[in-house]
């Protein structure tokens, strides 16, 4: 479990040492079924994004967030609006649950004019200031010092802004990373570090990588709780990270969770993903699908029909064909505004 030498005031380690599956009735309706939508639509729209790269539609590198469902959608919901978000360069389904026009995010990835970085950003990164969603970032653990950065300005202005950072298990080994919870902690900022362990960095097990295997163990070098939480489960993610989400934004001081999940394709469209995983491996993770293990649930409880279900499918695919459309549609830049975005205008 956990360790901390912080005062008495935070959440015991006792109370929240790994956090599993939720109850359903602890929860409205609208409010299941709105994470079954959010997670279905991340599902749907990234199966949608592998089709497009294999097309030659989008180029360049290009990681996806299948079989991470659970994890992005049970974080970001628990951020308020005004609350920052930094992501890694897996970070597609993350921008489409903090609500980003899901055709500016595929309209990013084709290159297009009217994507959200307006075609200079790709896959990697998405960014969106005005949703506060900071960014993706293609080096590995290099947006965890900046949401360090930020959390400060947040403590300098005398806010109740939060920063979440998310970053896959390989950030964990990275210099940068350790820095950073060092002065998020030595500092008291109010960052919220989530570890979206997957199992693998590019195509390396943990247990290969990282002497310590327990990921969450490493904030409580620096004096930070730690947490696990099951990272195929959207429920526990959720009453996890809503937890945790108003201690910080009550002590203004870090904390660190592990979500324990799984990627099903490679680690980007370039990689098969088979050399260094077993057929018997990806079979287990497969019977822990976030996504249908919650429809599931959702059915079983009677929270919604079989025919509920399949108009949500019909509705997530009309609007994964209108982000494609919407990118087919969009121009490419013009070579003429090349320079554009380069340097800060006014400054």
């Amino acid at each position: 479990m956990g360790q901390s030498q912080k005062p008495t005031d935070r959440i015991s380690d006792a109370e929240l040492p790994v956090r599993e599956a939720g109850d359903l009735g602890n929860y409205e309706n609208d409010q299941l079924l709105d994470f079954y939508a959010s997670m279905l639509f991340v599902r749907r729209f990234e199966e949608r994004v592998a089709e497009m790269y294999l097309r030659a539609k989008i180029g360049g590198y290009c990681h996806l967030n299948i079989g991470e469902e659970a994890t992005v959608v049970g974080t970001l919901k628990a951020l308020r609006e005004d609350d920052y978000f930094f992501g890694s360069y897996r970070t597609h389904g993350f921008a489409i649950v903090r609500d980003l026009a899901p055709g500016a995010v595929m309209a990013e990835l084709f290159g297009k004019r009217d994507g959200c970085a307006r075609g200079r950003g790709g896959s990697m990164h998405l960014v969106d200031p005005d949703r506060r969603f900071m960014g993706g970032y293609g080096i590995v653990g290099g947006s965890i010092p900046l949401s360090t950065g930020v959390a400060f300005a947040s403590k300098y202005r005398s806010t109740d802004e939060i920063v979440m950072s998310v970053f896959g298990d390989g950030a964990t080994n990275i210099g940068a990373f350790h820095e950073a919870l060092n002065m998020a902690s030595l500092w008291k900022l109010p960052n919220l570090f989530i570890c979206t362990n997957n199992q693998y960095g590019m195509g390396t097990s943990v247990a290969r990588a990282s002497a310590v295997t327990e990921l969450w163990k490493k904030g409580v070098a620096y004096d930070i709780p730690g947490y696990k939480v099951n990272g195929m489960d959207v429920l526990a993610v959720y009453q996890l990270t809503k937890k945790l989400v108003e201690e910080v934004r009550r002590t203004k001081e870090p904390i660190f969770v592990e979500c324990v999940t799984y990627r099903y394709r490679g680690h980007s469209m370039a990689d098969a993903g088979k050399n260094y995983r077993t057929d018997e491996e990806m079979a287990a993770w497969r019977k822990r699908d976030p996504v249908e293990n919650f429809r599931k649930r959702l059915l079983e409880g009677e929270i919604f029909t079989q025919k509920d279900a399949d108009a949500i499918e019909e509705e997530v695919l009309a609007k994964v064909q209108d982000a494609v459309d919407y990118a087919e549609a969009s121009p490419f830049p013009d070579v003429a505004d090349l320079q554009q975005f380069v340097y800060a205008e006014n400054a």
